[in-house]
């Protein structure tokens, strides 16, 4: 398909993982990607892979949680291609190397961390994309968690990551309200165990895998990045421009247990 022929997109997160898929996806429907991570490297690697196969792709190294940094790699990515349509924020991670955890035992730099990491570099890039996102009538993709839906148990007690994943759907749903008048959408796509380098620990973790049946039975298993990048496709194409506000699960199942 070539849902995205025309269109401009920023990705970010797009060095690894649901990102680089997104990314992918999103070229091999058309779009001419921006990709913005913190990792270098990693977006070399993804823009090669999307030149490889015929598309066009502009890697943009940005820490996403400095403003000014932001609206320029914003700024850069819009003008590079006279435009943008469409941005997926997929940028993110946990904050247990910095001390998250349970409320109790969480540290305060482990809450500042995650905070800034997964929601604070959502609202920069979507303060700074919005402008010419309302000159397209374009679409906005936030990536959440079904953690920042339901509670976790012992196995995902991350209570600044679970709070940082439910702003994100907070903040979607008042944008998609705010903007719907003047055209343009904004949905969250929640997932749940995807494997992806930020999963490492689950994927290795024998009591969680033995889980896997009871957590998402659709399938018994991880999900896969690529499952990700589909629904994000579908909500920034054409296909979705009756949908806004949506809190579309990409789960195996989880949040319906």
């Amino acid at each position: 398909m070539n849902r995205l022929e025309g269109k401009v997109a920023i990705v970010t997160g797009a060095a690894s993982g649901i990102g680089k898929a997104t990314a992918v996806r999103f070229a091999r429907e058309g779009a001419r990607v921006a990709l913005l991570d913190v990792n270098a490297e990693g977006l070399d690697e993804t823009a090669q892979m999307i030149a490889t196969g015929g598309g066009e792709a502009l890697p943009v190294a940005v820490d996403l949680t400095i403003a000014e940094d932001v609206e320029r790699a914003v700024s850069t990515a819009s003008a590079q291609w006279n435009g943008l349509h469409a941005v997926f924020n997929g940028a993110g991670g946990s904050g247990r190397r910095w001390g998250d955890g349970p409320v109790d035992a969480c540290t305060v730099e482990g809450w500042e961390k995650t905070l800034a990491l997964n929601l604070t570099s959502i609202f920069l890039v979507c303060k700074y994309a919005v402008p010419p996102l309302l000159e397209t009538k374009g679409a906005i993709v936030n990536l959440s968690s079904v953690l920042g839906l339901v509670g976790g148990d012992e196995d995902f007690g991350t209570h600044a990551y679970a709070a940082s994943k439910s702003g994100i759907v907070g903040l979607s749903r008042a944008m998609a309200s705010y903007y719907a008048p003047r055209g343009l959408r904004v949905n969250v796509i929640a997932p749940g165990l995807i494997a992806t380098p930020m999963s490492r620990r689950a994927q290795s973790d024998e009591r969680i895998i033995a889980r896997l049946e009871q957590l998402q039975p659709l399938t018994g298993d991880f999900g896969q990045p690529e499952d990700i990048a589909a629904a994000a496709a579908y909500l920034v194409s054409d296909d979705a421009r009756f949908v806004t506000g949506a809190v579309l699960t990409v789960d195996g199942g989880w949040t319906v247990r």
